[in-house]
């Protein structure tokens, strides 16, 4: 009997061996076609993205060159390869890779980008198309306020198409990611936060320009003119100023002047918090020259308004801010501009005849104050009433916009609080989704030795701590290309002990909210700083010199709260000249 089990159990064990070389070969099989399947989709899918990708440039440079019929076509494609690209990441076998380990991250990033891009093709850019760019654009110096708001519909929902999309790429966890999968991410999400701040603005100045600009009844607006080569936190103190009067679209040029002429007060025309004294003390409220030692606009634009009425008792709707290198962008749409008994401006010349030649030719401040506020007035007349290029109109604001050169403020709540989230608002925000460090220079002399600052600034973000907060490392580095002789008293300013062509700015950094400075290096040593705070962020105030020909490097390290993100966000003041700048991010936490 023993025998015959022996026997017997042979076929039972080759019986079952074989079933289980079936059952892995069947697997494998699956495993396989399943891979097989994957990587043909997967390649699938990268053509079609790729295709969509050129499309959608395509496509941008076709809307704004007002090329509609083109640009139907060039969507249609686009439309095409973008939901081919997410059929081809929408299967049952893609989906259920997205659970794998190691390579599911990487599928589900892929699927989530496809989606992005196809909801963009759908939803988003047909609005875009369908607009007519002369709407945002004055004709006879006016503003057709009713195809403007005729406009408002398609703005909003391509605005919300945009911010769907971004909010689903932000989804994408970058850590673990492969190098090609991370940095399409990185791509796409660098083009959206672009795209979603340019649709975010024109909805919201589809629906508020009307208003603002005279729909309902007149409005009346300062528009300060920042003089760059005297620098402060939004970009240079208010030199001259205009004031505008804007009725049914239309708008005239009521008074021009200049910000000293105001003079300064005995107290502060209001009442500011201690942490605002502590930082700058009264200056703000008492000099209209300082009131934009703060970077936060909102605060300036209102101290600003409140001296112009305690001098004139004239009541206005809101302040406007701008500065020359806007200008110059400007003239690239308009063209030169003749301004009376002094040089034509140019686009390449503007930044350069405004901040430094005038001070060769002009020695009376006031008359240098009337000339910018001249200089300015010229410019935005040839704006309303000349037949500009809507895409180099647009590419002009865009670009201004984005560099923080455009600021505005309304004294009515209900407009300013719809205008909080945009750039043009200047909001130093006291909540945020992703850590802000703020580097703000303002100047220390008196002088208009501005004009010849050189920036550049690297923030990179550190290693994630124990405690859940990551370390973060600024570098400026500032120079000044000055000469050493031959420049006017006007320039010069106070004149410093010792070298008077050395320039002194003061360094304003703000940390995160819920963060803090830790340490400063100047030049590599270690150095004092002052300390303050504003709207919950934590100041570190930091004074530099900077002899002609000479560039100085100054490093403060921060930290941010607790924080999962390993991107953050840097601002900075508008100069005469761009900023050089580069943000090194960091994979995320995982807590």
């Amino acid at each position: 009997m023993q025998h015959s089990r022996r026997r017997s159990s042979r076929p039972r064990s080759r019986v079952g061996l074989r079933r289980t070389l079936i059952t892995v070969l069947v697997v494998a099989c699956l495993l396989f076609l399943g891979v097989g399947w994957l990587g043909l989709r997967g390649w699938q899918a990268r053509g079609h993205l790729l295709s969509a990708a050129g499309l959608a440039g395509e496509l941008s440079e076709q809307v704004l060159a007002g090329d509609t019929e083109q640009a139907a076509r060039t969507l249609s494609a686009l439309q095409s390869q973008a939901g081919a690209a997410r059929s081809a990441t929408g299967d049952p076998t893609w989906r259920l890779a997205g659970h794998a380990p190691y390579a599911g991250d990487d599928l589900t990033a892929v699927r989530d980008i496809a989606v992005a891009v196809d909801d963009l093709a759908r939803h988003a850019f047909p609005s875009l198309l369908r607009l007519d760019l002369a709407t945002l654009v004055p004709k006879g110096g006016r503003l057709d306020l009713t195809r403007l708001q005729a406009a408002a519909p398609e703005l909003s929902t391509a605005d919300t198409a945009v911010r769907q999309a971004r909010e689903r790429v932000d989804g994408i966890r970058s850590a673990g990611l492969q190098a090609p999968v991370r940095d399409a991410v990185e791509q796409l999400r660098a083009e959206l936060d672009r795209l979603a701040d340019l649709t975010s603005t024109a909805r919201h100045g589809a629906v508020l320009l009307p208003p603002l600009l005279g729909a309902g009844g007149p409005r009346t607006y300062l528009v300060a003119f920042q003089n760059l080569a005297e620098p402060r936190s939004t970009g240079g103190i208010f030199g001259a100023y205009a004031v505008i009067r804007a009725e049914g679209g239309k708008v005239q040029i009521l008074k021009q002047g200049a910000a000293a002429e105001l003079g300064g007060f005995d107290k502060p025309v209001s009442v500011l918090d201690k942490d605002m004294r502590g930082l700058y003390t009264d200056l703000l409220g008492i000099y209209p020259a300082d009131v934009n030692l703060t970077p936060h606009f909102p605060t300036a634009a209102a101290l600003f308004r409140e001296m112009y009425r305690r001098r004139t008792g004239t009541v206005v709707d809101g302040v406007l801010a701008t500065d020359p290198v806007t200008l110059s962008y400007l003239l690239e749409a308009i063209g030169p501009v003749p301004v009376p008994k002094h040089p034509t401006l140019t686009s390449a010349t503007a930044v350069k005849t405004l901040l430094s030649d005038a001070y060769e030719r002009i020695d009376a401040p006031k008359d240098q104050d009337k000339y910018f506020a001249n200089a300015a007035m010229s410019v935005f007349d040839a704006l309303l009433t000349r037949t500009v290029d809507p895409r180099k109109l647009l590419d002009a604001l865009d670009r201004a916009v984005d560099e923080r050169r455009i600021l505005f403020w309304s004294a009515h709540q209900q407009e300013q609080d719809d205008l909080v989230d945009t750039r043009v608002a200047g909001v130093l925000p006291e909540q945020e989704a992703v850590p802000t460090v703020g580097a703000f220079l303002n100047d220390g002399t008196g002088s208009k030795l501005g004009y010849y600052l050189t920036r550049s600034a690297e923030l990179t973000v550190g290693g994630c701590r124990p405690d859940g907060r990551r370390e973060l490392k600024l570098r400026l580095a500032i120079g000044s290309t000055a000469p050493s002789k031959g420049l006017s008293d006007s320039v010069l300013g106070l004149q410093l002990p010792g070298d008077p062509y050395r320039n002194r700015v003061v360094a304003y950094v703000f940390s995160p909210v819920g963060g803090a400075p830790v340490r400063a290096r100047l030049d590599g040593a270690a150095t004092p700083i002052g300390a303050g705070m504003e709207r919950g962020r934590r100041v570190a105030v930091l004074s530099v010199d900077i002899p002609p020909g000479k560039t100085r490097e100054l490093e403060v390290d921060l930290l941010t709260p607790v924080t999962r993100t390993g991107t953050a966000d840097l601002w900075l003041t508008p100069g005469a000249t761009p900023w050089t700048t580069r943000v090194n991010p960091a994979t995320t936490c995982e807590q």
